[in-house]
């Protein structure tokens, strides 16, 4: 299995950057938001991949982050979806608002992604709502600066006790999100967003 390739960036465009590593152009299909994070052609590039092999053909789809591997690799598993439409899936939004939607229940919108329709997007729902990862989504919300002052535990238990109060998850990672820089501990968290939920 490749888990990654680096090389120079030759070409890029949408769907599709080529990387040259050791003499080899690797062609690697990639989101919307794989592309906006690639460097300017001739520069270096690291992507983290999954290889499809069919009888047809092999195929690398890369990513930017290993998030975003993750939940390609999630959607792939979805009946009905394949690698070409996860990779749409991935396209039609930044990926904590993906994770959002799936943890709450939005048909709505991630039926908006081309070629998905209601059924397969309640599909995607029902299979992946127990597996996505709240404090990941999290987490690719904030730059590294914020990360280093709030405490990852913390966090967790916050967005933890915030749901099981019956708060969604997108509006109490918010919450998480707005205070936890102020606070110390999960509790504080949880004290600050109760008093400004409404707000």
């Amino acid at each position: 299995m490749i888990s990654f390739i680096e090389g120079k960036v030759v070409s890029k465009y949408e769907g599709v950057v080529v990387l040259e590593n050791n003499g080899i152009g690797y062609e690697i299909n990639i989101s919307n938001n794989t592309l906006v994070q690639l460097p300017n052609q001739t520069e270096t590039a690291r992507l983290h991949t999954v290889l499809i092999v069919r009888e047809d053909g092999l195929s690398l789809f890369g990513f930017a982050t290993l998030e975003e591997k993750d939940l390609f690799n999630k959607l792939t598993t979805v009946s009905g979806i394949g690698a070409k439409s996860a990779l749409v899936i991935l396209s039609s939004q930044p990926y904590s608002n993906l994770v959002s939607c799936i943890l709450n229940g939005d048909v709505h919108t991630l039926s908006k992604a081309k070629g998905i329709g209601k059924k397969t997007a309640e599909r995607i729902v029902l299979e992946l709502k127990d597996k996505m990862d709240a404090f990941g989504a999290f987490k690719n919300q904030l730059d590294n600066s914020e990360l280093n002052l709030i405490d990852n535990q913390e966090i967790m238990d916050a967005i933890e006790l915030l749901t099981s109060l019956g708060i969604p998850s997108s509006q109490a990672t918010n919450l998480v999100k707005k205070f936890a820089s102020e606070c110390k501990t999960a509790e504080e968290i949880v004290s600050k967003s109760l008093q400004n939920l409404n707000n």
